[in-house]
C-alpha cells in the first residue's frame, strides 16, 4: 500500500473512531510499526492528528481561554505544583511561563524561600505577589487574554536581559521523541527564548499531555532536565523520558 493510501485510511479511521493504534495499522497495512509511526508523524505535522503513546488521536480542539482551563484537573495540578516546588533552592533565578499547571507551581512556592522569579503570566505574578521573599519580575509585552500571558517583542526583549537557573515550562504536548510543543506560535517563541536563557528546564505535565504533540516546537527531549508527573503516570511513558536524560519526579 502506498504512503498516500495509508494516510487516507488513517484519516478516515480518525474521523470515524477518533483514535488509531500503531500495532493495528501495521498489521492491516502489512508494514512495520516504525513505518506507521513515520506516517503518524507526517500526519501530525500537517495537523491531521495528535500523536500519543501507541498511536494517534483526532486533532485536538482549541484548548480554550486560560480562564476556562483553570479549574480543569485542579487537584492533579496542585499535586504537580507541590512536587515541582521541591526543585527550588534559595537564591535561584527562575522563569515561570504561562499555564494553569505553572500557576499551581507558583502557589506552591514556600513563603520563606528567597527567589527571583520572572514571568510573563499575570496569574503566576498574582500568585507570587504576596510572597515577601520573592523578587518578582513581570515581563512586559502585549497581553493576550486567552493565553493569560504577555507575548511579542517586548516580552522577548525582557527575557533576553535575564539568565535563569531553572525554567518551569508550561507544555501543551510532551513527547519523548519530539520534546515539548505548543499550540500557538507566539507562545512557542516566548517559551523557546526562556529555555535558551535558562541553565535547566523542568516540565510538570498531567498524564493526558504525555506522549502528545502540538504543531510548534519548543524544546527537544534531551533538554528536559526534570519531568514532574502524576503519581499514576504510566511507567513506560516516564521511562522513555528518563532514557533521554530527564529526572522523573512523581507527585504525591
Amino acid at each position: 500500500m502506498l504512503t498516500e493510501e495509508r494516510h487516507r485510511v488513517i484519516r478516515d479511521r480518525l474521523a470515524a473512531r477518533g483514535r488509531v493504534l500503531a500495532g493495528e495499522l501495521a498489521a492491516q497495512f502489512g508494514v512495520s510499526e516504525d513505518t506507521v509511526r513515520r506516517d503518524l508523524r507526517e500526519l501530525a505535522k500537517s495537523g491531521a492528528c495528535r500523536r500519543v503513546y501507541g498511536g494517534a488521536l483526532a486533532p485536538a480542539p482549541d484548548p480554550g481561554p486560560v480562564s476556562l482551563r483553570q479549574t480543569s484537573a485542579a487537584e492533579a495540578k496542585a499535586a504537580l505544583g507541590r512536587a515541582a516546588a521541591r526543585l527550588l533552592a534559595a537564591g535561584q533565578t527562575v522563569f515561570i511561563d504561562a499555564g494553569t499547571t505553572n500557576v499551581a507551581i507558583a502557589r506552591a512556592v514556600p513563603h520563606e524561600l528567597a527567589l527571583t522569579v520572572a514571568t510573563n503570566s499575570i496569574a503566576v505574578a498574582d500568585a507570587l505577589a504576596a510572597r515577601p521573599r520573592v523578587r518578582l519580575i513581570v515581563l512586559g509585552g502585549v497581553f493576550d487574554r486567552d493565553k493569560g500571558a504577555c507575548l511579542g517583542g517586548d516580552t522577548l526583549a525582557g527575557i533576553g536581559r535575564l539568565h535563569a537557573d531553572l525554567f518551569f515550562l508550561g507544555a501543551c504536548g510532551v513527547d519523548a521523541r519530539l520534546g515539548v510543543t505548543a499550540f500557538d506560535p507566539a507562545e512557542a517563541e516566548v517559551k523557546r527564548a526562556m529555555a535558551e536563557n535558562s541553565r535547566s528546564l523542568a516540565v510538570a505535565a498531567t498524564t493526558d499531555k504525555l506522549g502528545t504533540e502540538a504543531p510548534f516546537r519548543v524544546a527537544g527531549p534531551g533538554e528536559i532536565a526534570h519531568l514532574i508527573v502524576e503519581r499514576d503516570a504510566p511507567a513506560a511513558l516516564v521511562a522513555d523520558f528518563e532514557c533521554r536524560g530527564a529526572a522523573a519526579h512523581r507527585a504525591d
